[in-house]
């Protein structure tokens, strides 16, 4: 494992990661650069000489701007799974018999009309960004609960907007072989499916809302024959918290001998905690770092792909203000900052019909990724164990030729 220290971040959003036997320069555009001690200051940041370096080979500067406007559209807010850390639980489950059914936000499901609203909303402001493609995410809730819903929109999309592409993020149990060829038809080249750990500790994780039970070998058989019959890709989350946390060897193992690792990318994620009854309390600690680097190095050795860090760039709907490069619809078309935050009337931001409230509204409710979780560690000591994880995936990389 690496010996990781913390670099201030560059003004642009690059990042300088301590690897073990050189530094790693990750930039705004997506390039990564080796780095010599000789290139930084005892402070951590560029010398010129370095800085003129990469300016010239054109890797300083901020990232482009975006090409696609992203389109987050909730179809359902509805979901038929329970599982107990949700951010979109507005309380949680107090019936010690049943353990499935958290109070979530309130149900809505898209129609026609909101359907047209949507897409004349998004005509303008893809109009007023100056972009021609759109990309869709259909998202929930659990989507596939109005599976209706999501074939209209990007049918319609596509014929209203010109080229259109979309991804989905799914819990999969719904995903049937005829709707996944059906979705991927109309532009849907990617599916983001979550895993609690390993079989017994997802089956007990991730519970059927209405009839309980566990889900995990549907989720598998469904993805599997969605591959057999279509060439969606698959990013699969594993969610990492002290009640997985010993299964994930196993898992990824498991996951290797039934799916196609070749179409998969294996992603690890902590559990966040948004304060409804669930405390991830795992510690960002040197061993958990160390955890990490390990399951994505046996991911990639049995052929599964693991996304390679990047530099700080601002997310495509929450980053930006007023939906200028991307938006998150809810299925009765009010608008949210982020997905974590649509279906809850106390975040809104507008309307896909009346747009964009007044700044002085919207000031207080734009949020953006993670900004709802608790945190047990401060900032300092989050970004450290990222970079570790980062740097020691890089070295890897570098050391087995995938870099």
């Amino acid at each position: 494992m690496s010996t990781v220290q913390t670099i201030p971040v560059q003004a642009d959003g690059a990042r300088i990661l301590r690897g073990s036997r050189n530094w790693w320069f990750l930039a705004p555009n997506g390039a990564v650069a080796r780095l010599r001690d000789g290139h930084l200051t005892a402070g951590g940041t560029l010398r010129p000489d370095a800085e003129r370096q990469l300016r010239e080979r054109g890797l300083l500067g901020s990232a482009a701007p975006p090409r696609t406007y992203s389109l987050t559209v909730l179809t359902s807010t509805q979901c038929n799974l329970g599982c107990g850390y949700c951010f979109q639980n507005t309380g949680q489950d107090t019936d010690p018999d049943r353990g499935s059914r958290p109070p979530r936000i309130a149900r809505v499901r898209l129609t026609t009309p909101t359907i047209t609203s949507i897409l004349g909303f998004a005509e303008r402001q893809m109009a007023a960004a100056g972009l021609e493609k759109l990309r869709i995410l259909l998202f929930g809730g659990e989507p596939l609960l109005n599976p209706r819903g999501c074939v209209e929109l990007l049918g319609r999309a596509s014929e209203a907007l010109g080229p259109t592409s979309a991804w989905m993020i799914s819990n999969a149990t719904l995903l049937t072989r005829q709707l996944a060829g059906r979705l991927a038809g109309l532009g849907l080249d990617h599916v983001q499916v979550t895993f609690d750990g390993d079989r017994p500790d997802h089956d007990r994780i991730r519970i059927r809302r209405a009839e309980g039970g566990g889900t995990f070998d549907t989720i598998v058989r469904n993805i599997a024959q969605a591959c057999e019959d279509t060439s969606i890709s698959w990013t699969l989350r594993v969610n990492v918290s002290q009640e997985t946390l010993d299964g994930i060897d196993t898992l990824t193992d498991r996951l290797a001998a039934e799916l196609d690792a070749s179409r998969c990318t294996l992603y690890f994620a902590p559990v966040g905690d948004v304060g409804v009854g669930f405390t991830n309390e795992l510690l960002y600690s040197g061993e958990l770092s160390a955890s990490f680097g390990r399951w994505q190095r046996r991911a990639l050795e049995l052929g599964f792909r693991v996304s390679r860090p990047q530099a700080r760039r601002p997310c495509a709907t929450c980053g930006y203000r007023d939906g200028r490069y991307g938006a998150v619809v809810s299925a009765d078309g009010t608008l949210a900052s982020c997905w974590e935050t649509a279906g809850r009337s106390d975040w809104e931001v507008g309307t896909v019909t009346g747009g964009y409230l007044p700044d002085t509204v919207t000031r207080e409710r734009w949020v953006g990724c993670q900004d709802l979780y608790r945190q047990t560690e401060n900032e300092r000591t989050r970004a450290a164990f990222r970079d570790a994880v980062d740097a020691a995936l890089l070295d890897h990389l570098d050391e087995t030729g995938r870099l």
